[in-house]
């Protein structure tokens, strides 16, 4: 697991509740039943409401990919493409495929088996560009779903604020208690605000971060295995790998160029 989600999320809300505190805040004012009914309950309802039930499946995933940690390491995966590349040279393509079938990465298995396959490198490319855009179509949709409910949340509060409202200007008779009521309504507002800005945004801002780690690994394999069938040579590859990896960017001019232009 990654520990700085937690530590970033544990954070904002200790400087949220200390500042409180510090102000000469009870704890106890922070902690309404009914506002976190009105805001997380409203919430969750409209995030249900806003997408179907395939794609409220994926929230364990999307959980797992904000929280986890990414243990494909591009070093690492670079070595491998680079034995692989040996063994071509060595051997012959067809070589590859006691050697790919061996590896965990699923992407790169499965471009090493296009290769042995004796694919032709567009088709190669175009198949596992398809992979790639539909790897980042999927982190979208899960950063969507945290995205509408870091919107739903503030609007939330504001109800449970006018509601909160509402019973207070109906119970006018009791003046003294004016006051601490209509601090427990502007609670919901609290909730709503503070739980968009330190739990969802932030984590579909992690998502999205994290599906760029993701789509560089991919990017990185897919050169690779292309320059592999193609059959240069390995320090060539180990050159081309490394610097892509160390600029930490997933923009390969003809990557996408090719399924567009197929495309059209």
């Amino acid at each position: 697991m990654d520990i700085t989600i937690i530590l970033g999320i544990l954070a904002g809300l200790a400087a949220l509740i200390g500042g409180f505190l510090w102000e000469g805040g009870h704890l106890s004012g922070l902690l309404q039943g009914a506002a976190a009914l009105i805001v997380f309950g409203g919430t969750l309802a409209a995030v249900i409401v806003s997408f179907p039930g395939s794609r409220l499946r994926t929230i364990p995933a999307a959980l797992k990919l904000a929280f986890g940690r990414n243990h494909r390491s591009s070093d690492e995966l670079i070595d491998a493409i680079i034995d692989m590349s040996m063994t071509a040279r060595r051997d012959g393509v067809l070589a590859l495929e006691r050697l790919s079938s061996d590896h965990s990465d699923p992407f790169l298995r499965e471009g090493m088996q296009m290769v042995v396959d004796g694919n032709e490198p567009d088709i190669v490319r175009q198949v596992l560009e398809l992979d790639i855009q539909a790897a980042e179509q999927k982190h979208e949709g899960y950063a969507k779903i945290f995205e509408s409910a870091g919107g739903y949340a503030p609007t939330m509060g504001i109800i449970g604020t006018v509601m909160g409202l509402i019973h207070v200007l109906g119970s006018l008779q009791d003046p003294t208690n004016l006051g601490p009521s209509i601090a427990v309504a502007f609670t919901a507002t609290l909730y709503g605000v503070a739980s968009a800005n330190i739990i969802f945004l932030p984590i579909a801002s992690k998502i999205k971060a994290r599906s760029e780690e993701e789509i560089a690994i991919m990017e990185l394999q897919l050169e690779g295995i292309i320059a592999v069938q193609n059959g240069e040579h390995p320090l060539l590859i180990r050159k081309k790998l490394a610097t892509f990896a160390n600029a930490g960017t997933t923009d390969i001019p003809s990557s996408r160029r090719i399924t567009h232009e197929t495309a059209e």
